[in-house]
């Protein structure tokens, strides 16, 4: 059996099961034995009958002696059955489970699992877990719980495991070098495999654990660094001189920068003079500035005779930045133009003619800007704002529109640097640390939904001073399944609740127009209550508003609720950010805890990052991190960072991976990069 053959030639799988193996991204061997636990019940330690504890997991070996019985009350289906072994009897229960009467065999031992509970006077093992005992037994064990989906149950998974590792036995092929496994402590693949499946001994489990952890950031990340050499081969960069045109951009601007976007400034201009092709990452909190800096690159990039242009997630984004590049550039006679999905055809059609004649020198759009048939003049600069919504790809697609163009890629969301480093591998980090000077707290509470009426009055007061509102909801419908805020009906009740007020709500599935229309509305102070999912979280800028309400806020990353916040504080008005939330779990009530007490964005990241994990960080999986099987980033940091300096090491004697003993590690990566090429 190879790593690569279909997960059907394991003996028992039928078409059936194969679909269902499918649903869990399971087609072959190796998609099987890389569907790593997610936790383990240690079954170890087998009890007598008599000595079993009340409420604690055990385990213990029992015979089948007499029939089981079943009966019903109601919906409910019960079987209940005695089990002996030489210290006595205990009786066992299932629900909804008639099958199990006849599946235990008379006279056969069986290893039970579960917890001895007292129920209507009757002290009986509730729904154990139980597999056959043949000769060979030899003890409980370690046994591994894996993600799981409809129709396919533990007991199945860890046969199928069980069973693909006797196939494969010491057959799976090691793609780490012996140097890099001696010099890194690592132990060989197979026991890796082996023991994260079914470890024998908890020091073999750590050992497996740090292997496989190492293993797949080591790829991930060597993939990345190989990404950002291929960017730096790719030829010699634009050179821009001018640098008096950086002042003049500077000057432009009607405020003075901060230190840290001069810092920024200053990275840049190293970049785009080195005659490298610039691959720059500026991170930085809302308000921090980035946008001043995209400008004054821009100008810079056009007074040097290239085209610029830049890229957003939405049209709303879009819209906003074409407003910005527009005030400081048309007065000093640079043409900005918009590219959006929405233009008419006509508008579209004389907008390309004008970005291929050279006519537009700044571009504004969506990812309508690397669209078939935007052909630029002279492209020499590419921006890309919110970058973790776009990927490696997209990037790359805008900066293939010219000729060894420099990127700048821009967010606000504030990530830990060390994600930052997997999420942005192929890119140099800059980071904006400092919010511009007059930048008010904004004050943060927390409140559960019985606050409704003081926070509408609260709304009311500072409506009738001249101000205006967010008020954030998950959800565009109303579900049934989940007891959410939706936009359409919230924003009905407040009509009634807030009778002075002029009240109107948007949502992604608006058309573009529309949408852009009530935003428009909103920004020119016609409307005094905008009730919204998410689609405001980037782009939109209204100084005026100074309250942000987030309704159902525990369903939302922290990272995500720093975002919304950062909507209000924009003008010299106080501003405030009320979180509503009736759940009290403990991740529910750290999240609110940390809003309330934090402002700074990087602090609120890790804290995300702690509290949800990396897989859940951006709150859906197109954001560009690949999605890792084993590793953790928060609780392997250390190992991540073993990782990182091995993948430099490797490249640093081997750039190509052309030494023999490199050659299946190349392979891997090759693949790697091929398969991820859509996420990342």
């Amino acid at each position: 059996m190879e790593w690569n053959s279909p997960v059907s030639t394991l003996k028992g799988i039928g078409e059936q099961r194969e679909r269902k193996l499918q649903k869990l991204d399971i087609y072959t061997i190796e998609d099987l034995l890389t569907h790593y636990p997610r936790e383990y019940k240690d079954r170890s330690e087998i009890i007598k009958i008599a000595d079993l504890p009340m409420d604690e997991p055990s385990t213990f070996l029992a015979q089948i002696k007499e029939e089981g019985q079943n009966s019903r009350h109601g919906r409910l289906v019960y079987t209940r059955m005695k089990v002996y072994d030489e210290t006595g009897s205990v009786g066992v229960l299932w629900y909804n489970q008639p099958y199990m009467k006849n599946s235990l065999k008379m006279g056969e031992w069986y290893l039970f699992s579960g917890k001895l509970q007292k129920k209507y006077g009757r002290k009986e093992i509730l729904s154990p877990e139980c597999e056959r005992i043949g000769e060979n037994f030899a003890g409980g064990r370690i046994i591994p719980v894996y993600p799981a989906s409809v129709g396919i149950s533990q007991k199945m998974l860890r046969n199928l495991m069980e069973e693909a590792l006797s196939q494969m036995s010491g057959g799976m092929r090691e793609e780490l070098p012996l140097w890099l496994r001696k010099e890194y402590k690592l132990a060989e693949r197979n026991f890796a495999i082996e023991n994260i499946h079914f470890p024998k001994t908890e020091q073999g489990f750590y050992d497996a654990r740090r292997r496989l952890v190492f293993e797949e950031l080591f790829i991930l990340q060597t993939a990345l660094y190989q990404l950002k050499n291929t960017l730096e081969d790719s030829g010699e960069g634009i050179i821009l001189k001018k640098k008096k045109a950086l002042q003049e951009g500077e000057a432009l601007l009607p405020f003075a920068l901060t230190n840290a976007q001069k810092r920024v400034l200053k990275e840049i201009e190293k970049d785009m003079t080195s005659g490298k092709i610039m691959n720059r990452l500026v991170q930085g909190d809302v308000g921090s500035g980035k946008t001043a800096v995209a400008i004054i690159t821009a100008y810079w990039a056009i007074k040097n005779g290239y085209q610029a242009t830049i890229m957003a997630p939405t049209e709303v984004l879009a819209n906003q930045h074409f407003e910005s590049f527009q005030k400081i550039f048309e007065p000093v006679g640079i043409e900005v133009v918009l590219l959006t999905g929405s233009l008419k055809a006509k508008e579209k059609r004389e907008t390309l003619e004008k970005v291929a004649n050279g006519e537009a020198q700044m571009i504004v759009g969506t990812h309508a800007v690397i669209q078939k048939g935007v052909e630029f003049y002279k492209l020499g600069l590419a921006i890309t704002d919110e970058q973790h919504r776009f990927g490696v790809r997209q990037r790359s697609t805008l900066a293939d529109k010219g000729e060894n163009v420099h990127t700048l890629v821009m967010t606000a969301t504030p990530i830990p640097r060390t994600l930052a480093l997997i999420l942005y591998g192929d890119l140099d980090i800059s980071i904006i640390d400092e919010l511009p000077p007059g930048r008010q707290k904004i004050d943060t509470s927390a409140v559960d939904s019985r606050y409704h009426q003081r926070i509408y009055a609260f709304i009311q007061k500072h409506v009738a001073a001249g101000r205006q509102a967010y008020v954030i909801c998950p959800m565009i419908e109303e579900s049934e399944k989940l007891e959410v805020q939706s936009v359409l009906n919230y924003t009905e009740e407040l009509v009634k609740e807030l009778p002075d007020c002029r009240v109107a709500c948007v949502h992604g599935k608006m058309k573009a127009k529309e949408k852009q229309e009530i935003m428009d509305g909103f920004a020119a102070g016609n409307i005094d209550v905008l009730v919204s999912t998410t689609v405001i979280e980037v782009g939109i800028n209204v100084p005026n508003a100074t309250i942000m309400l987030i309704e159902n806020a525990e369903r939302f990353g922290l990272a995500q609720l720093h975002q919304l916040r950062g909507r209000v504080g924009r003008g010299s008005e106080k501003s405030y950010c009320i979180l509503v939330s009736d759940t009290k779990t403990k991740v529910a009530k750290e999240r609110m805890k940390t809003m309330t007490e934090s402002e700074d964005g990087f602090v609120i990241s890790e804290k995300d990052l702690k509290l949800r994990g990396p897989g859940e960080f951006f709150g859906i999986r197109q954001h560009g991190l690949p999605e890792l099987k084993i590793a953790d980033l928060y609780k392997d940091m250390a190992i991540l960072k073993e990782a990182q300096s091995a993948a430099a090491e490797l490249l640093k004697k081997d750039r190509a991976l052309e030494a023999v003993d490199h050659q299946l590690l190349r392979e891997h990566i090759e693949g790697y990069l091929e398969e991820k090429s859509l996420e990342m």
